[in-house]
């Protein structure tokens, strides 16, 4: 697989597709295509939103046209991935408002592919998705839209992302890489590619299904753990025993798992289960174990409001009216990301009370949280007091916050991530 062989075209520029398609850049000319043209032109101008490839990185691989023997070239026009032989789709993969999966963006991406699909290309996927979704899916759509025969005029691979947004050290290129094909030729041709620019090496799957299985219990697995330590919490704040101090001297033991409870939300570990359940659904199979870790993590917003309210209670602040400082919004610590971000649920339920929540995150985009959310947020330090302040997010820049100026005299301070340093705190998971 080298250069002058191979042109690859990213479908999707956001959190996963972006950091892959600079990779790819390093070796290989890569057309990086989104339907954004918002998104295109601020990577063209060598900026990235999402914080996930720093701008200085970025310009360095980024190319004026697509004629080159290696860079990035963005594009919202199909013409620029015409004469690309390696795709590689990289859009997301959400539930819809009852927990099913939404297939739309692979559909659509599909066919965008299909309309230039060639012979002798190859289609691959890293959506994380249900066994069975690129060879019974997405294939169909390909074939309808090129005119093409599978495994005959084309070929497919899935290598499921491992994105961890926000974090430096695990970077796409130090991330063993799970790689399969539709053909063992095929899944070599695939596996090579990967393997010339993934430092951490790679993993060829037997079959794309397999491939596919593995990614989504990888989240599975995790969302499961975690809602093991979210009802530990839920017993011991009932014992007025401190959960943190509980897990700490338990993984004092060599095979302890260090899992902390908290809000589960993103675009992952609160989705993947759903998908593994959904497709054993189909198979007449009632999964039990996942769906009661996912009750468990999707219900944790709702206890922590109640547990919030409970406190103010206990402090003879009057609920209706009352004013909260809610610190942070976005699903995880130090990155921008609010997709599907359980914090939403936790703000919703206070305000239900008929509290007035103010949104502090230095990280978010205003504009997005309120465009997905219907929430106005702000990103510098509010200069008030409040009844009640909850960290939902362990941000940094909280670290430096002094906490107890925001306090009224009877407030209360909720930790979620057993975060703050603070000597006032008044309950935390």
């Amino acid at each position: 697989m080298t250069s002058t062989t191979n042109k690859v075209a990213i479908i999707g520029l956001g959190y996963v597709g972006l950091p892959l398609a600079r990779l790819f850049a390093t070796k290989f000319p890569v057309i990086g295509f989104d339907i954004n043209k918002g998104r295109v032109e601020e990577l063209r101008s060598g900026v990235d939103s999402t914080l996930e490839v720093e701008d200085h990185v970025l310009q360095a691989v980024l190319v004026k046209d697509t004629n080159m023997e290696k860079g990035l070239y963005c594009t919202d026009q199909l013409e620029d991935i015409a004469d690309c032989n390696i795709y590689v789709v990289t859009v997301p993969t959400p539930v819809d408002s009852t927990n099913r999966p939404i297939l739309t963006p692979l559909y659509k991406a599909s066919e965008t592919v299909g309309r230039v699909l060639k012979k002798g290309d190859i289609v691959v996927y890293e959506s994380t998705v249900y066994p069975g979704v690129t060879e019974e899916e997405c294939v169909p759509v390909l074939e309808r839209v090129s005119g093409l025969q599978f495994n005959k005029d084309f070929y497919v691979g899935y290598s499921p992302e491992r994105i961890n947004p926000g974090d430096k050290e695990h970077t796409v290129e130090k991330i063993l890489k799970v790689t399969s094909g539709s053909t063992p030729e095929i899944g070599k041709i695939v596996d090579d590619l990967y393997a010339s620019v993934i430092e951490a090496g790679t993993h060829l799957a037997p079959t794309i299904k397999v491939a596919e299985a593995a990614k989504v219990i990888e989240n599975s697995q995790r969302d499961i753990n975690i809602a093991f330590v979210n009802e530990l919490a839920k017993i011991f704040n009932l014992m007025e025993i401190d959960t943190h101090d509980v897990l700490n001297a338990a993984a004092t033991k060599w095979n302890f798992l260090p899992f902390k409870p908290g809000l589960v939300g993103g675009h992952c570990i609160g989705v993947d289960p759903y998908y593994l359940a959904q497709r054993a659904q189909e198979f007449g199979y009632h999964p039990e174990i996942i769906l009661a870790g996912r009750r468990m993590n999707d219900g944790m917003g709702k206890y922590v409001a109640s547990e919030v309210i409970k406190l103010m209670v206990q402090n003879d602040i009057k609920i209706k009216g009352s004013k909260i400082l809610f610190l942070g919004i976005t699903f995880k610590e130090n990155c921008p990301d609010v997709r599907n971000t359980k914090a939403i649920d936790v703000i919703r339920d206070l305000k239900e009370y008929g509290t007035e929540v103010t949104v502090y995150d230095p990280w978010a985009s205003v504009e997005e949280v309120k465009e997905e959310y219907g929430i106005d947020m702000v990103k510098k330090v509010p200069n008030q007091t409040y009844d009640a302040v909850v960290l939902a997010v362990s941000h940094k820049e909280y670290l430096e916050l002094n906490i107890d100026q925001f306090m009224n005299d009877h407030g209360i301070i909720y930790d979620v991530k057993g975060f703050l340093t603070s000597d006032k705190i008044s309950g935390r998971l």
